[in-house]
């Protein structure tokens, strides 16, 4: 094969590992779940906190959104840049580096005098996002047996909704109860528990492949990569626009107390979990309606939202349709990078991961913007509106017949 783009791997092999017990591996794939899981809350941790880290530091929620903003444009550089620089270091020992960052992370936002301060823990969180997605989301086919996989990568990818119905939530209430501090304490030492059990259950992972910075050059060649890409950039701009600032919506338009937002914020998580494993089982066969799915119930509910969330009851209907589409948006862009370069799954997983990234970084940054010069309901209205493009992308794919390298 061609060193510049076709040669997107090269093994480098060595010696097969002994066969180690299948309740191993799966010990490992939820020591990995626990991992993405404690990244994934860690990263949206704020959005439950927001107005009281605000308040604490006396900056608007706009400024306050930049904590959301800062680990989704460091990931976006990380994910390449910490993927190929680590590329011929054993991924078990990268995973276990990534958990002790992650912990100062918190421990370090826990502790901050000042905001800059948690703005530098911030970018510690995006270099970890950036890295352990990259690794993580792809190492199901090296911890459990073949026919398992596709299982293993759903359990994986349910630590995005879990993070939103068990993370978010429990941080928001332990927030309220004893101080926003005290919730990155928490995550804090989570992230030092699943780094014991990462060391106890993961098996040596000597890398098999190298992954260039060429081969993510080449890749946006692929006109079925760029279109993964565009819908990524899309549907999650409209989202992280919109759910970064959903706690001042429920306290401005609804009028919900903080303890009741806890409750609101469970409900969506909840539905974040169906989502997840109602698109992880549709979208290898259906991959355009449900990608274009779940984009056309994030419009509608964040459309929707101005008008019925007045109401809890509206506001919690709502939050339950959003919750049940974007759990199937993580797995939907994964499953289309990988159908784009299916002979590669890191680099499709380093690409999958940067755009994801950066897209977050860029709609908490909009989404502020637009909530400091109007409100939260015209966030709501800007982010509903993308979603809508996106299913129109979609649409223009199936109408000019576009497919896959692997034709499926």
């Amino acid at each position: 094969m061609a060193a510049s783009t076709t040669a997107t791997t090269h093994d480098l092999g060595g010696a097969a590992l002994p066969p180690r017990s299948p309740v191993i591996g799966w010990l490992a794939v939820v020591a990995v779940t626990l991992g993405i899981f404690s990244i994934v809350t860690t990263e949206i941790l704020p959005i439950g906190l927001l107005t009281k880290i605000g308040a604490g530091f006396t900056i608007s929620d706009g400024m306050a959104g930049l904590m959301m903003t800062m680990p989704g444009l460091l990931a976006a550089i990380a994910a390449p840049v910490v993927t190929v620089a680590t590329a011929r270091i054993d991924r078990r020992l990268m995973l276990c580096v990534f958990m002790i960052l992650l912990a100062v992370a918190n421990f370090l936002a826990a502790a901050a005098p000042a905001y800059w301060m948690v703005l530098l823990s911030r970018v510690l969180v995006g270099i970890v996002i950036g890295g352990f997605w990259s690794i993580g989301a792809s190492l199901a086919e090296r911890l459990v047996p073949a026919e398992s996989v596709g299982r293993a990568t759903a359990v994986i990818f349910s630590a995005v909704p879990l993070g939103s119905v068990f993370g978010v939530p429990a941080g928001t209430f332990i927030g309220d109860l004893a101080g926003w501090r005290t919730a990155f304490i928490a995550m804090g030492a989570l992230t030092v528990a699943v780094l014991i059990m990462l060391l106890m259950v993961m098996p040596p992972l000597p890398p098999r492949r190298t992954t260039r910075l060429t081969v993510l050059r080449g890749m946006l060649n692929s006109v079925a990569t760029r279109v993964a890409l565009l819908l990524t950039v899309l549907v999650v701009l409209a989202h992280f626009a919109t759910y970064t600032y959903v706690t001042p919506f429920l306290e401005q338009v609804t009028d919900v107390s903080s303890g009741l937002i806890t409750v609101f914020l469970l409900v969506y998580g909840a539905a974040g979990i169906l989502g997840n494993f109602l698109g992880g089982s549709l979208v290898a066969r259906h991959p355009r309606a449900t990608f274009g799915t779940a984009a056309g119930m994030i419009a509608a509910a964040t459309l929707l939202l101005p008008v019925l969330g007045q109401w809890k009851a509206g506001a919690v209907a709502l939050l339950i349709v959003w919750g049940v589409a974007y759990g199937a948006v993580p797995v939907s862009s994964q499953t289309w990078f990988t159908k784009a370069s299916p002979d590669t799954p890191e680099a499709a997983s380093v690409m999958f991961t940067a755009s994801f990234q950066a897209t977050i970084s860029l709609g908490a940054l909009l989404g502020g913007f637009a909530v400091d010069a109007g409100s939260p309901s015209t966030v709501m209205t800007l982010g509903g509106m993308t979603a809508a493009l996106m299913v129109i992308a979609v649409w223009a794919h199936h109408a000019r017949r576009l497919t896959w390298p692997d034709n499926t």
